[in-house]
């Protein structure tokens, strides 16, 4: 349990990895000290997982760089202890501390391709772990050890491994490497900083699964810190909820999500897209996180909280996070009444469902957007060395997308969705097929003619930070395509601020002076400056915290409903695209292996690869434990450039057979007219009771 004060017993407790008391952290402004980190407590005990979610700038990374003595200057620790297996860590020199960094606690950062050197071997890099910790080993026992450690973590051919770099390995393989170096010394403390924000569904189960392997070895501690509400409630043992660089909530991992206590837990909980369930709108947290130099006064919360309105007691009074009934600790002055709220607003979002059947129910409309054996090629190597060799990134895609309709495009890191809407933007040009905008060929259109017809098509991209240029004002953003194409027009451009939630103030500032959620605004009012048809939105909210995803998935829903758009929308997260989408095309290795309505395909997939792609999905349930069927899928994506004979997808197909190496199916209807899939057993059909297929079955020959 989670308290504001450290008694006797829990000092000495032997069972606590890691205790935190009252941690308060600053750093110093012209206008004086300014707190990040305030009054944080918690504890960490033997083999249990306690997991720290909130939004962006909540203080979760900076209490544990904290712990890892890793607080860069001039932020410093103000008050506070931090043991770790009783031993005080804010009292030791840095030298000091890195004798217990890498050998009692470790970290496994986000990003493993900032984490790992990319010019020393894999083998060099693990080994290096070993050898500052163990300085007693010789070359072949660390060999021996770091050959050990990628079997741990479920590498491949390790003594082949040993001697590669880092870019030889794929997203998912270089994340195990990263925790095998955390877990070289096999620490009491793991730190996992949110180890799997940059991969796929499939790999995050992957990387969860070798965790928790691992861990179960070890008997380690770990701390999860992440933004993904889904996977630590199917992690975590326990949780605390961070806002403002304060502690809001602490609990139990099921009791937290069946039964938030504060406004904000209950907020986020609310805000989460489920692809188990289907709402007309979600609920998003008004407004944003304040600005630490700038925090409001009384519950740092309440401009923002629905059950405030107000009230003079949130406004002028701190809430001190204090015990709640057994093993849980909030910090809200009415607790009592946030059931009631929530139950609220998930009554609110089952009406808005009904709406959205309505819609779903309207006749077939007229393709805006239709797409027909599309292809592209890349040559890899030169031709001159006969080196080259023809890399297919997209095979025969070919779909249709409704005026006013979503079509949601999911698959793995690599699969082609990138590359298909850089083809259909004619950044890159296709090596065969047709697309038909509005009627007319867009592939062969040349000159002004291009120029002019790809005012119809636009793009909104996943990095609000890197699309927008830092050095112009909002206005002039917004106002680029409108001079390029001479139809600026000042009025224009606030119009198109009011359409995103913006005023027209918001255009005299700079990117930089936004928040993530607010700058994404800005790049969907500049892809309106045109009057575009189609949207194309490529990761469009998968970099935004959860409340500020809810608020950009409602502000496009509305944007669509208000002026007929339609969208291609690209994504990794099935969970927003069952809320989005109208339709949903999966795709695998360049190709299109299931396409159908959104409730369909996500009810009763046909495809063994979207079978797995649902059942990796993390699913917050009022126990906070998987409750759902698991498919992890083995390996990684084939090498594109010597795909598998016949179905592309074999090599990690649970239901694989002999015919599967044979033939590759063709994209047609199987399970019902208006749901396609390319697969010989779709749905549950068990291939080992099928006779062998006949030759005319109207397959393609590999």
């Amino acid at each position: 349990m989670m308290m504001a004060a450290v008694s006797p017993s829990d000092a000495i407790d032997p069972d606590v990895i890691l205790s935190v008391r009252n941690l308060s952290i600053e750093v110093p402004k012209a206008s004086g000290n300014v707190r990040l980190v305030d009054d944080v407590s918690f504890d960490v005990r033997q083999n249990e997982v306690f997991g720290i979610v909130g939004e962006s700038g909540s203080g979760k990374s900076l209490t544990m760089l904290a712990v890892l003595g890793l607080l860069s200057h001039p932020l410093k620790i103000v008050s506070g202890s931090i043991r770790l297996r009783g031993q005080e860590l804010t009292d030791l020199t840095f030298e000091q501390m890195r004798k217990i960094r890498g050998k009692t606690m470790s970290i496994v950062f986000q990003d493993p391709m900032t984490t790992l050197n990319p010019v020393l071997r894999v083998g060099a890099q693990i080994g290096e772990a070993v050898r500052l910790h163990n300085p007693k080993l010789n070359q072949q026992q660390i060999r021996d050890r770091v050959i050990e450690l990628l079997s741990l973590v479920g590498i491949p051919n390790p003594q082949q491994r040993y001697h590669q770099y880092p870019n030889e390995f794929s997203g998912g393989m270089r994340q195990r490497v990263v925790i095998a170096i955390a877990m070289a010394n096999e620490p009491d403390l793991l730190i996992a900083d949110e180890p799997t924000t940059a991969l796929d569904v499939t790999i995050q189960a992957q990387v969860m699964r070798v965790l928790a392997e691992v861990r179960q070895r070890t008997k380690a501690a770990m701390v999860l810190i992440t933004h993904d509400l889904g996977l630590v409630a199917e992690t975590a043992d326990r949780m605390a909820v961070m806002y403002g660089g304060r502690m809001m909530e602490s609990a139990p991992a099921g009791s937290l999500f069946s039964d938030p206590a504060h406004p904000y837990t209950a907020g986020l909980i609310t805000s989460l897209p489920r692809v188990d369930r289907e709402v007309g709108e979600l609920y998003s947290i008004p407004g944003f996180v304040p600005d630490p130099a700038n925090k409001p006064s009384g519950c740092v919360f309440h401009p923002r909280c629905a059950m405030s309105n107000g009230r003079a007691q949130c406004r002028d009074y701190k809430p001190q996070l204090a015990p709640r009934g057994t093993h849980r600790a909030v910090a809200c002055h009415f607790s009592e009444e946030t059931p009631a709220w929530r139950a609220a607003q998930e009554r609110l979002m089952e009406q808005s469902v009904d709406h959205k059947r309505m819609l779903d129910a309207t006749e077939t409309l007229e393709p805006i957007l239709k797409v027909s054996g599309l292809t592209k090629e890349f040559q890899v190597g030169f031709k001159f060395l006969r080196g080259s060799q023809s890399l297919k990134a997209l095979r025969d895609i070919s779909f249709e997308l409704p005026r006013g309709r979503t079509l949601g495009l999911v698959g793995e890191s690599g699969c082609g969705k990138s590359t298909l809407a850089r083809v259909l933007l004619r950044l890159f040009e296709a090596s065969g097929g047709n697309v038909i905008l509005n009627g007319e060929p867009f592939m062969t259109m040349t000159g002004t003619k291009l120029r002019t017809k790809r005012r119809d098509l636009q793009v909104v991209f996943q990095d609000p930070y890197s699309s927008l240029d830092p050095r112009m004002t909002i206005h002039e953003v917004i106002a680029e395509p409108l001079r390029i194409h001479g139809r600026y027009d000042t009025n224009r451009v606030d119009e198109l601020l009011a359409h995103v939630g913006l005023t027209p103030d918001a255009g005299k500032r700079r990117p930089p002076e936004f928040s993530g959620g607010q700058r994404q605004r800005v790049a969907i009012a500049r892809a309106l400056a045109l009057n575009p048809d189609v949207l194309i939105l490529d990761e469009a909210v998968s970099a935004l915290d959860v409340s500020i995803q809810a608020q950009i998935i409602n502000l496009l829903r509305n944007l669509q409903s208000k002026l007929g758009l339609t969208y291609l929308f690209i994504s990794h997260d099935l969970s927003v695209v069952r809320h989005i989408s109208d339709e949903v095309a999966v795709m695998y290795l360049g190709r299109i292996i299931e396409h159908g309505p959104v409730r369909r395909v996500f009810e009763h997939p046909a495809h063994p690869y979207t079978q797995a792609l649902l059942s990796s999905i993390p699913r917050p349930d009022a126990s906070g434990k998987q409750t759902h069927s698991r498919i992890i899928l083995s390996g990684d994506l084939p090498n594109p450039l010597s795909p598998p004979s016949g179905c592309t997808f074999r090599t990690r197909c649970f239901r694989a057979v002999e015919e599967c190496a044979r033939i590759e199916p063709e994209l047609k209807a199987r399970t019902a007219e208006d749901h396609l899939s390319a697969c010989l057993f779709p749905g549950n059909i068990d291939p080992r009771k099928i006779e062998a297929l006949p030759a005319d079955e109207s397959l393609q020959e590999a």
